[in-house]
């Protein structure tokens, strides 16, 4: 499966809350491929399907050399003080901003097969796991940066060469 075109800020998609998935067939198999395929892209560390137009809860990762995926991931747990990590996005693409995140975070999903699966970590794992979460629920890093920070951000899309 080839990589597929990402989405950027400002596309309807991205503001949408993703659909579970229901069924496992080939169209969600086919969906994995393209996003394991979009994430062994040098510098990405998740691709969510959202971010490849699919309003589907799926996700996949790749964080120190483990690459993943998981369908219908939700955050079970979170740990520690939020810390102000510097954070980017793929559909928002040259922007980097103070954004607060969990050090350790917990999401339970499913595989291919249908199997409950976990996925947790620390450090950049962790922020994957809550930003890709957070694209699943409609949600971009930007939504969750102080007022001033988010204010800078704002004008720095608007001034981009790519919105």
């Amino acid at each position: 499966m080839p990589e597929r075109p990402i989405r950027l800020f400002g596309d309807p998609v991205l503001k949408t809350v993703s659909a579970p998935v229901e069924q496992i067939d080939d169209g969600v198999r086919a969906l994995v491929a393209d996003l394991v395929d979009s994430v062994r892209v040098p510098g990405r560390a998740g691709v969510a399907a959202s971010q490849i137009g699919v309003n589907l809860r799926a996700f996949s990762y790749n964080v120190d050399g483990d690459v993943g995926y998981i369908l219908n991931p939700v955050i079970v747990e979170t740990s520690g003080d939020l810390e102000l990590l510097d954070e980017g996005c793929l559909s928002v693409p040259g922007l980097w901003q103070k954004t607060p995140r969990y050090p350790f975070a917990k999401v339970r999903g499913i595989d291919l097969d249908g199997n409950e699966i976990e996925l947790s970590g620390t450090g950049l794992m962790a922020q994957a796991l809550q930003h890709e979460t957070d694209h699943l629920d409609g949600l971009l890093y930007l939504d969750r940066l102080e007022k001033d920070e988010r204010r800078a951000a704002m004008r720095a899309v608007r001034e981009s060469d790519w919105f």
